[in-house]
């Protein structure tokens, strides 16, 4: 048994202890509070600075999420979404589309219009944009369309730097760093909170530059873009050394399609200094059909992408063009196989 002289307490001592208890207490408490807010604030900051708080909301919806955020601590979701399976509903179109675009940015603001959409619309098919952001190219996109085992009938490839040899940092990022899957998990995550806060209290978050991609279709939705527009421009000239790797690399990615030769359409986006000569000649070389509609007045709006305007025009002349080939592909009717083996006949000598 534990003596009871262990609990005695002298009266004075207690007092004392106690008057300064209720001195000392409140003044800790008001401290670690003070602290606390501080580190709040500090990361709420940090959060609207360099996070995903830094950018608008408004984009998103059902068939929507945030491809890509201009923000230091959060920057691009998209390939990671893509090539971890973390948005299903994207990798199911873009494994079932019947007509699949590849390509960079420029394939995505491109192609991302009414145009587009009302002329696949018209035809009741399905198509998907797996363009990706950085000048992503074919290191990426040839193991991505490998993970996703596409069924598409039709390949319309953006070649401009799609056969460039070099991996994008997010590329290589997802391919090769084994706590990417945790990253991109984190960053969707995020994009919960980022969508619950933001679309109830705007004045919490800023407006920076954001990407929204549809997982039905694969569309981009661009936000704030505020940069100076520059006119699209043409070079007819051939660099012979582009022209030489990119046939070559270019008859390899399309030997593991799994898709008829004679369906894959050759573009290239305008912009600035647009390379339609070394086009031209890979295309000859590879013996596929170019379709570059070369339209007055096109404009892009950062210098680099075409400003939503020209996208509209431009890709609704592409569809008056390649769309013969294209529904040619698409229709699996007996008269059309006989047509489409005379075309792949004809390329292929």
């Amino acid at each position: 048994m534990v003596p009871t002289e262990h609990f005695q307490i002298d009266p004075i001592t207690l007092t004392q202890r106690g008057s300064k208890g209720v001195v000392v207490a409140p003044r800790s408490g008001l401290y670690v509070l003070f602290v606390l807010a501080v580190v709040l604030g500090a990361g709420a900051y940090s959060l609207r600075t360099y996070g995903i708080f830094s950018c608008q909301a408004s984009g998103y919806s059902s068939d929507r999420y945030l491809s890509y955020c201009n923000a230091t601590s959060y920057g691009d979701y998209d390939h990671g979404a893509i090539w971890f399976g973390l948005e299903p509903a994207a990798n199911a179109a873009a494994a079932r589309a019947r007509v699949v675009f590849l390509g960079d940015s420029h394939t995505q603001f491109a192609f991302s219009s009414k145009a587009t959409a009302d002329w696949f619309s018209s035809l009741s098919e399905s198509y998907y944009l797996l363009g990706f952001s950085h000048q992503e190219n074919y290191t990426f996109e040839g193991p991505l369309l490998r993970r996703l085992q596409p069924k598409a009938k039709v390949y319309v490839i953006n070649i401009d730097s799609f056969f460039a040899r070099s991996e994008t940092a997010p590329g290589k990022t997802v391919m090769r760093d084994e706590s990417a899957r945790t990253l991109y998990e984190e960053k969707r995550k995020w994009q919960s909170i980022h969508k619950a806060v933001c679309t109830t209290f705007e004045a919490v978050c800023a407006h920076g530059e954001a990407i929204f991609r549809a997982r039905s279709t694969g569309a981009w939705l661009v936000s704030d873009n505020k940069f100076p527009n520059k006119p699209v421009s043409y070079d007819d000239d051939i660099d012979q050394n582009v022209l030489a790797s990119y046939t070559t690399l270019g008859d390899e990615f399309l030997a593991g399609l799994h898709a008829d030769r004679a369906c894959t359409i050759l573009t290239i986006v305008p912009t600035v200094k647009t390379g339609i000569g070394t086009a031209k000649g890979i295309a000859r070389a590879m013996g596929l059909n170019l379709v570059v509609p070369r339209l007055q007045g096109l404009v892009t709006f950062d210098q680099v992408h075409l400003d939503p305007k020209s996208a509209e025009r431009w890709s609704a002349a592409f569809f008056e063009e390649a769309g013969p080939q294209i529904r040619n592909c698409l229709d699996e009717s007996p008269e059309s196989r006989v047509a489409y083996m005379r075309r792949a006949s004809a390329v292929n000598h």
